[in-house]
Protein backbone atom coordinates (compact mmCIF):
# COMPACT_ATOMS: atom_id res chain seq x y z
CA UNK A 1 0.00 0.00 0.00
CA UNK A 2 1.11 3.56 -0.75
CA UNK A 3 -0.09 6.44 1.39
CA UNK A 4 0.87 10.10 1.58
CA UNK A 5 -0.35 12.78 3.94
CA UNK A 6 0.04 16.55 4.12
CA UNK A 7 2.68 16.77 1.40
CA UNK A 8 4.30 20.12 0.68
CA UNK A 9 7.15 20.43 -1.82
CA UNK A 10 8.84 23.33 -3.59
CA UNK A 11 11.85 23.33 -5.89
CA UNK A 12 14.64 25.73 -4.81
CA UNK A 13 14.35 29.18 -6.41
CA UNK A 14 11.01 28.30 -7.98
CA UNK A 15 7.45 29.48 -7.50
CA UNK A 16 6.12 25.98 -8.19
CA UNK A 17 4.55 24.28 -5.16
CA UNK A 18 3.04 20.84 -4.83
CA UNK A 19 0.54 20.34 -2.02
CA UNK A 20 -1.60 17.27 -1.38
CA UNK A 21 -3.41 16.50 1.85
CA UNK A 22 -3.98 12.78 1.40
CA UNK A 23 -3.63 10.03 -1.17
CA UNK A 24 -3.95 6.26 -0.75
CA UNK A 25 -3.13 3.66 -3.39
CA UNK A 26 -3.95 0.04 -2.63
CA UNK A 27 -1.50 -2.79 -3.24
CA UNK A 28 -2.05 -4.49 -6.59
CA UNK A 29 -4.06 -1.62 -8.04
CA UNK A 30 -3.63 0.20 -11.35
CA UNK A 31 -3.61 3.97 -10.94
CA UNK A 32 -3.33 6.64 -13.64
CA UNK A 33 -2.31 10.20 -12.80
CA UNK A 34 -3.61 12.80 -15.25
CA UNK A 35 -3.76 16.57 -15.38
CA UNK A 36 -2.37 19.63 -17.18
CA UNK A 37 1.34 20.00 -17.89
CA UNK A 38 3.26 21.79 -15.17
CA UNK A 39 0.94 20.72 -12.34
CA UNK A 40 3.48 18.35 -10.80
CA UNK A 41 2.54 14.85 -11.97
CA UNK A 42 6.18 13.85 -12.54
CA UNK A 43 7.17 15.57 -9.30
CA UNK A 44 4.62 13.44 -7.43
CA UNK A 45 6.02 10.28 -9.00
CA UNK A 46 9.56 11.29 -8.01
CA UNK A 47 8.40 11.98 -4.45
CA UNK A 48 6.70 8.59 -4.21
CA UNK A 49 9.89 6.90 -5.41
CA UNK A 50 12.09 8.80 -2.97
CA UNK A 51 13.99 10.55 -5.75
CA UNK A 52 12.75 13.80 -4.24
CA UNK A 53 11.95 14.46 -0.57
CA UNK A 54 9.00 16.60 0.55
CA UNK A 55 9.59 19.70 2.65
CA UNK A 56 6.72 18.58 4.87
CA UNK A 57 4.50 15.53 5.19
CA UNK A 58 4.84 11.75 5.06
CA UNK A 59 5.19 9.21 2.26
CA UNK A 60 4.71 5.56 3.15
CA UNK A 61 5.38 2.63 0.81
CA UNK A 62 4.83 -0.92 2.05
CA UNK A 63 5.01 0.24 5.65
CA UNK A 64 8.23 2.23 5.19
CA UNK A 65 8.31 6.01 5.68
CA UNK A 66 10.41 6.73 2.61
CA UNK A 67 10.98 10.41 3.36
CA UNK A 68 12.59 9.49 6.70
CA UNK A 69 15.30 7.44 4.99
CA UNK A 70 18.75 8.74 4.08
CA UNK A 71 19.58 9.29 0.41
CA UNK A 72 21.47 5.99 0.27
CA UNK A 73 18.65 4.14 2.04
CA UNK A 74 16.11 5.59 -0.40
CA UNK A 75 18.23 4.47 -3.33
CA UNK A 76 18.49 0.93 -1.96
CA UNK A 77 14.75 0.90 -1.30
CA UNK A 78 14.07 1.89 -4.94
CA UNK A 79 16.38 -0.81 -6.24
CA UNK A 80 14.56 -3.46 -4.19
CA UNK A 81 10.97 -2.30 -4.47
CA UNK A 82 10.38 -0.05 -7.49
CA UNK A 83 10.62 -0.47 -11.23
CA UNK A 84 10.78 3.11 -12.55
CA UNK A 85 10.25 4.11 -16.18
CA UNK A 86 11.63 7.62 -16.69
CA UNK A 87 10.12 9.89 -19.31
CA UNK A 88 13.58 10.42 -20.81
CA UNK A 89 14.40 6.68 -20.43
CA UNK A 90 17.89 7.24 -18.88
CA UNK A 91 19.51 4.37 -20.71
CA UNK A 92 23.27 3.98 -20.30
CA UNK A 93 24.75 4.89 -23.72
CA UNK A 94 27.84 2.65 -23.44
CA UNK A 95 25.79 -0.46 -22.51
CA UNK A 96 23.97 -2.53 -25.09
CA UNK A 97 20.27 -3.32 -24.78
CA UNK A 98 20.89 -6.58 -22.90
CA UNK A 99 23.07 -4.90 -20.28
CA UNK A 100 20.73 -1.90 -19.97
CA UNK A 101 17.85 -4.25 -19.15
CA UNK A 102 20.06 -6.12 -16.68
CA UNK A 103 21.08 -2.91 -14.89
CA UNK A 104 18.92 -3.62 -11.76
CA UNK A 105 20.92 -6.83 -11.31
CA UNK A 106 24.23 -5.01 -11.58
CA UNK A 107 23.37 -2.41 -8.93
CA UNK A 108 21.73 -4.82 -6.47
CA UNK A 109 24.21 -7.32 -5.08
CA UNK A 110 21.35 -9.53 -3.88
CA UNK A 111 20.33 -10.22 -7.47
CA UNK A 112 22.43 -12.72 -9.40
CA UNK A 113 22.77 -12.93 -13.16
CA UNK A 114 22.53 -16.51 -14.41
CA UNK A 115 21.12 -18.45 -17.36
CA UNK A 116 17.59 -18.10 -16.04
CA UNK A 117 17.99 -14.32 -15.74
CA UNK A 118 19.34 -14.03 -19.27
CA UNK A 119 16.48 -16.17 -20.57
CA UNK A 120 14.02 -13.87 -18.77
CA UNK A 121 15.56 -10.84 -20.49
CA UNK A 122 15.20 -12.48 -23.88
CA UNK A 123 11.58 -13.48 -23.21
CA UNK A 124 10.68 -10.00 -21.99
CA UNK A 125 12.46 -8.34 -24.90
CA UNK A 126 10.56 -10.58 -27.32
CA UNK A 127 7.26 -9.51 -25.72
CA UNK A 128 8.17 -5.91 -26.49
CA UNK A 129 9.42 -6.76 -30.01
CA UNK A 130 13.04 -5.85 -29.29
CA UNK A 131 14.38 -9.39 -29.00
CA UNK A 132 16.58 -8.80 -32.05
CA UNK A 133 18.06 -5.60 -30.59
CA UNK A 134 19.84 -7.03 -27.52
CA UNK A 135 23.34 -6.41 -28.89
CA UNK A 136 22.60 -2.91 -30.14
CA UNK A 137 23.38 0.32 -28.28
CA UNK A 138 20.82 3.05 -27.43
CA UNK A 139 22.14 5.44 -30.09
CA UNK A 140 21.23 2.90 -32.78
CA UNK A 141 17.62 2.50 -31.57
CA UNK A 142 14.50 4.41 -32.49
CA UNK A 143 12.67 6.46 -29.88
CA UNK A 144 10.05 3.75 -29.46
CA UNK A 145 12.69 1.03 -29.12
CA UNK A 146 14.51 2.96 -26.39
CA UNK A 147 11.17 3.41 -24.65
CA UNK A 148 10.57 -0.35 -24.66
CA UNK A 149 14.08 -1.04 -23.35
CA UNK A 150 13.37 1.30 -20.41
CA UNK A 151 10.14 -0.57 -19.64
CA UNK A 152 11.88 -3.96 -19.83
CA UNK A 153 14.53 -2.70 -17.40
CA UNK A 154 11.80 -1.64 -14.96
CA UNK A 155 10.12 -5.06 -15.07
CA UNK A 156 13.03 -7.48 -15.23
CA UNK A 157 13.44 -8.06 -11.47
CA UNK A 158 9.65 -8.29 -10.88
CA UNK A 159 9.38 -5.30 -8.51
CA UNK A 160 6.26 -5.02 -6.32
CA UNK A 161 5.76 -1.40 -7.43
CA UNK A 162 5.97 -0.05 -10.98
CA UNK A 163 6.06 3.70 -11.60
CA UNK A 164 5.95 4.86 -15.20
CA UNK A 165 6.16 8.42 -16.48
CA UNK A 166 4.43 8.57 -19.88
CA UNK A 167 5.34 4.97 -20.85
CA UNK A 168 3.37 5.18 -24.12
CA UNK A 169 4.33 8.70 -25.17
CA UNK A 170 5.03 9.16 -28.91
CA UNK A 171 3.96 5.60 -29.78
CA UNK A 172 1.39 4.64 -32.39
CA UNK A 173 -2.01 3.40 -31.12
CA UNK A 174 -1.23 -0.28 -31.73
CA UNK A 175 2.03 -0.18 -29.76
CA UNK A 176 0.38 1.87 -27.01
CA UNK A 177 -2.24 -0.81 -26.50
CA UNK A 178 0.35 -3.57 -26.63
CA UNK A 179 2.59 -1.99 -24.00
CA UNK A 180 -0.29 -1.22 -21.65
CA UNK A 181 -1.66 -4.74 -22.03
CA UNK A 182 1.75 -6.16 -21.09
CA UNK A 183 1.93 -3.88 -18.05
CA UNK A 184 -1.61 -4.82 -16.99
CA UNK A 185 -0.85 -8.54 -17.43
CA UNK A 186 2.31 -8.09 -15.33
CA UNK A 187 0.22 -6.54 -12.53
CA UNK A 188 -2.28 -9.39 -12.75
CA UNK A 189 0.42 -12.06 -12.74
CA UNK A 190 2.62 -10.72 -9.95
CA UNK A 191 0.17 -8.64 -7.90
CA UNK A 192 2.28 -5.52 -8.40
CA UNK A 193 1.08 -1.96 -7.97
CA UNK A 194 1.13 0.18 -11.12
CA UNK A 195 1.21 3.99 -11.04
CA UNK A 196 1.34 5.71 -14.41
CA UNK A 197 1.52 9.37 -15.39
CA UNK A 198 -0.18 9.85 -18.74
CA UNK A 199 -1.64 12.51 -21.02
CA UNK A 200 -3.33 9.85 -23.13
CA UNK A 201 -6.94 9.55 -22.02
CA UNK A 202 -7.44 6.65 -24.43
CA UNK A 203 -5.38 4.54 -22.01
CA UNK A 204 -7.49 5.30 -18.94
CA UNK A 205 -10.12 2.59 -19.40
CA UNK A 206 -7.63 -0.09 -18.33
CA UNK A 207 -6.95 1.52 -14.95
CA UNK A 208 -8.84 0.92 -11.71
CA UNK A 209 -8.21 4.44 -10.34
CA UNK A 210 -7.71 7.78 -12.02
CA UNK A 211 -6.25 10.71 -10.09
CA UNK A 212 -6.97 14.07 -11.69
CA UNK A 213 -3.97 16.04 -10.57
CA UNK A 214 -5.53 19.32 -11.61
CA UNK A 215 -8.26 18.66 -9.06
CA UNK A 216 -5.73 18.13 -6.26
CA UNK A 217 -3.71 21.18 -7.15
CA UNK A 218 -6.80 23.39 -7.16
CA UNK A 219 -7.85 22.37 -3.64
Amino acid sequence: MIEISNIHFQYPKSDFKLQMDRLKIDRGSKTAIIGPSGFGKTTLLNLLAGILVPDEGQIQLDGVMVNNLSENERRNFRIRKIGFVFQDFRLIPYLNVLDNILLPYRINNKLKINRETTASVKNLANEFDIGDKLKKYPAKLSHGERQRVAICRALINTPPIIMADEPTGNLDPENKRKIMNILFEYVRKFGSTLITVTHDHEMLKGFINTIDFGHFQNN
